[in-house]
Order: structure tokens, then C-alpha cells, then sequence
């Protein structure tokens, strides 16, 4: 397939611009001054970006300010139960990239350095920011990783509903799938007028097939997920600064996956030929057949991974660290925001520590935020409204390939 390019439209006019709040900067510097005291002082700094603002419209960060910055915002992420090693998050800082080609192969490294031969480690990769009448990239996907969905014609779908919409706007770009329950959905980009759509490598596209400890058949299934946990439509919000594209991950816990992604009734909903499998009684509700459903999908899930030495967490395990993560915060002085009904696992909740207690619901920053445009494409596939979009290019596997960009030589 022949790979096309548009031209830009041109940028809004400088008018347009919303420059950056300087009280916002100013709370982040001094955050980052507070936990930094080898930094200096924060007045001759803060006295510079209030310039820079005033001249601009925006400021920059230092690499130091972007990591912390970024590191800050896992720290405060009041529904992600895995925080306590928020320190240890690698952070790429690739602000120079924004052309939406490249921007995507970074994503692939991201998925590669985070995989690390299946000892999953926390990275982000931050793209340009959005500026005063220049936003920056957008990532469609809500995670790098995603599967298709495909629309039957008695209204049921094939892989996972949730992207069917997803599904149809790409194929409308030109992107087709093998038909498959588990076909990758491509990578979409835009930025500066242009929109690309790029298939997943193979070496950046890690899988986990999965099997039961007990039971043969359930490998027949056919079931199977994806290794790393990419977020990618959230937009990290430091100091004012916007980076809509800024792809993050930790680790799966085995519940998102076996309780959710794979159980739930507008998802996969394998629940039922689970039970089916199993023996168990469907008849009614009152036989919590579909309660021991759920835990054998989560015993192969955990089983599954640990037999591909990929990292993954049980419920019992992530709930215990994730109050040690509160104890350390407190200890620090600092408050630790918590979304009790996301915190709480969605199996066995009342069976791990994080149930019996309350959260402080503080909205803290900087932060990652999922606004109703970024969900809104994500799951239609329909432009992002904050940028200027072009007619999309697809470059199809064997472009990749041809490319030479498989053998990761798009390494930062």
C-alpha cells in the first residue's frame, strides 16, 4: 500500500493561544524545590519561567523538573493501586519529537524497553507539549496496545467490543485485520495537520497465551493478552504545561485482565463457556457460577504469566503494597488522593486490606488526566478536537519493515 502525506493547514493564528496559568507554574516549582533541596533556591527560577510566561506565552522544564514532574504525577494518580515504586519510573524525555511517523516508532521502543524481556518495568515517554497556537501530538489509542473489535451482523462482536467503533474508523483509513478475537489494533498519530496509522512490530507487540494450572482445555480457549500496560491517551499535566502525548506503564494486576478485560459482559465476556467448561451450574444466579468462574480466568491469568516469566501482581499482593505506598506518604507528610472504588480489587475486595479503610479524595498536581475528548476517540476513533487533523497516512507492516525500524533502531 502506497504511503501518502497532506499538507498542513495553517496554525491557528497567535490570538488563539491560552498561555500557561503562572500560579500553576509557580505551585509546581516550589513542589519541585521542597523535594529538592540540593536544587537551590526556587526564587531566582520562579522569577525566570514568570518571565519566560510573560514573553511567551508558556515556559519550559528542565529535564530534572520533567522527571520529577512526571514522577509526581504516578505519585498522585488516585486510581492506580501500584504507586509505591513511583520513583523508579524511567522517564523519556523526547520533547523534541512530535512528527507523528516517529512519534510512533518511539512508542514502539517505549513498548520494547518496557517489556525487558518480561520483567515489566515503569516508563513514560513524554512527546512534545501542547503551546500557545501549536498543540502537540496526539496518541488516539488509550493504550498502545489494544485489540480490535468487529461488528457481526446480529449485532454481537468478534474480539473486544469495546473497540468497534475504534475498529471501523481505522478500517475506514485503511487498515485491515487478520479477523481474528485478538487482532492488534494500529497505532494512530496526529500532530501539525497530519494523522498516521502504523501497525505494531512483533517484537514490540508481546503476548502471553494462556493456560490453566489445572485445567488442559482451557489453553484451547484460544485466549491470550498482551504484556505491558500502556496508558496513552491521559494527558500528563505539569506546572501548566500539557503533554498530550505521553505514553506511561507499570505492571498488569492479574484482576484487570481476568476480572475485567476478559470477564466482563461488554468485553470478552468469557464467563460463560468458562462455566460451561467447568461443569458448573448456570441455571441461577443463586449458584454463583459465575463467581467461580471469575477466579479460574484469574488462577490462568496469574499461571499464565508467571509460566512466561512476565511480571504480573495478585490482588492480595498489590493491596498490601499499595498501603505500605500510604504509610511512606503519611510518613512523608504528604496526602495520598485514592479512588476507593478503584483501588478496591474487583474480585474478593473484602479479602484484602485496601477495603476496610478510607482515602483522602484531595485532587493533587501535576497529574494525568483522561478528558471526554480523549475517550471520546479512543473508543469512536473520531479526531481529537484539539488539534488540526490532515487525511491519514498508513504505513502497513511490511512499510515498517522495509523500513529497517524493527531491529530498534529507533532507540533513544
Amino acid at each position: 500500500m502506497t504511503v501518502q502525506t497532506w499538507e498542513p493547514p495553517r496554525r491557528p493564528p497567535a490570538e488563539s493561544r491560552v498561555d500557561v496559568d503562572v500560579d500553576e507554574a509557580v505551585e509546581f516549582l516550589r513542589l519541585y524545590y521542597k523535594e529538592n533541596p540540593d536544587a537551590g533556591s526556587a526564587a531566582h527560577r520562579i522569577a525566570w519561567v514568570r518571565a519566560e510566561i510573560q514573553l511567551t506565552g508558556t515556559y519550559h522544564h528542565t529535564s530534572e523538573e520533567l522527571t520529577f514532574g512526571a514522577r509526581v504525577a504516578w505519585r498522585n494518580s488516585a486510581r492506580c493501586i501500584g504507586r509505591l515504586y513511583w520513583r523508579s519510573m524511567r522517564v523519556r524525555d523526547l520533547r523534541a519529537v512530535r512528527e507523528p511517523a516517529e512519534v510512533a516508532a518511539q512508542c514502539f521502543e517505549h513498548l520494547r524497553i518496557a517489556y525487558n524481556g518480561g520483567r515489566i518495568r515503569p516508563v513514560i515517554t513524554v512527546f512534545a507539549p501542547d503551546a500557545p497556537g501549536r498543540p502537540g501530538p496526539r496518541i488516539w489509542n488509550d493504550q498502545l496496545i489494544r485489540y480490535a473489535g468487529y461488528r457481526r451482523p446480529d449485532g454481537t462482536a468478534l474480539g473486544d467490543p469495546r473497540y468497534v467503533g475504534f475498529t471501523e474508523s481505522v478500517m475506514r483509513r485503511g487498515w485491515r485485520g487478520a479477523g481474528t478475537a485478538f487482532d492488534m489494533l494500529p497505532l494512530v498519530v496526529s500532530a501539525d495537520g497530519t494523522t498516521h496509522l502504523t501497525d505494531l512490530p512483533f517484537d514490540a507487540a508481546a503476548e502471553v497465551p494462556l493456560s490453566h494450572p489445572d485445567h488442559d482445555w482451557f489453553l484451547g480457549l484460544g485466549l491470550r493478552w498482551h504484556a505491558v500496560p500502556a496508558i496513552s491517551s491521559m494527558r500528563l499535566s505539569i506546572g501548566g504545561i500539557d503533554y498530550p502525548a505521553a505514553p506511561f506503564n507499570g505492571w498488569y494486576m492479574g484482576t484487570e485482565i481476568g476480572a475485567r478485560n476478559l470477564a466482563d459482559a461488554d468485553r470478552y465476556d468469557v464467563l460463560p463457556i468458562v462455566a460451561t467448561k467447568l461443569g458448573l451450574d448456570t441455571s441461577s444466579d443463586r449458584t454463583l457460577w459465575r463467581d467461580a468462574a471469575v477466579i479460574e480466568v484469574n488462577r490462568a491469568v496469574l499461571h499464565s504469566f508467571e509460566q512466561a516469566g512476565v511480571t504480573i501482581s495478585d490482588h492480595h499482593t498489590e493491596s498490601a503494597r499499595f498501603l505500605k505506598h500510604v504509610a511512606k506518604e503519611e510518613k512523608a507528610g504528604r496526602a495520598c488522593p485514592a479512588d476507593w472504588s478503584w483501588i478496591v480489587p474487583p474480585i474478593s475486595g473484602a479479602l484484602t486490606p485496601v477495603y476496610h479503610r478510607y482515602y483522602d479524595t484531595d485532587h493533587l498536581k501535576p497529574e494525568f488526566v483522561a478528558d471526554d475528548d480523549s475517550v471520546r476517540t479512543a473508543v469512536e476513533g473520531v479526531p481529537p478536537r484539539a488539534a488540526a487533523l490532515g487525511t491519514p497516512s498508513y504505513s502497513p507492516m511490511w512499510s515498517y519493515l522495509r523500513k529497517g525500524q524493527l531491529n530498534g533502531s529507533q532507540a533513544s
